[in-house]
């Protein structure tokens, strides 16, 4: 089953998303860019990675900035350095936060592929200028 469904019914909304496979559910980890890499990479949102730098937006960590720790595909959720509860016995845990409410600050650009696809639509965009551009002179 994939990720789009036609129904308008919750449950089966929830059961899509639950049983998406791993290559789909990567786009679900899809997270608003700020505003300064939205206009830099001319992208709206950006699949989440560990090592990305992000902002929590919402809920009890609002503000708290830091990399993102870990990615749970399985389970919808992220953990971000800063965003830690302290346990009974002292020791501290990473709180699961749902991607949707984090914006990406900075990109871990390391990957050549990732890299690629940053620069994918910017390229595209150039190109059909050029293609305008050719169409008016003639």
């Amino acid at each position: 089953m994939g990720i789009i469904v036609k129904s308008s019914k919750p449950s089966k909304q929830r059961k899509s998303l639950w049983e998406a496979p791993k290559h789909k559910r990567r786009h679900l980890f899809s997270t608003a860019l700020s505003f300064d890499l939205a206009v830099k990479y001319d992208k709206k949102s950006f699949p989440l990675r560990k090592g990305d730098k992000v902002k929590v937006m919402r809920g009890d960590y609002m503000g708290t900035e830091g990399k993102v720790h870990g990615v749970d595909r399985k389970g919808f959720k992220i953990t971000v350095d800063g965003a830690t509860k302290e346990k009974a016995d002292g020791s501290t845990y990473f709180v699961p936060i749902h991607p949707s409410n984090v914006m990406i600050t900075k990109l871990e650009t390391g990957d050549k592929w990732r890299a690629q696809r940053l620069s994918l639509k910017k390229n595209e965009d150039e190109v059909s200028e050029e293609l305008k551009e050719e169409k008016e002179g003639e």
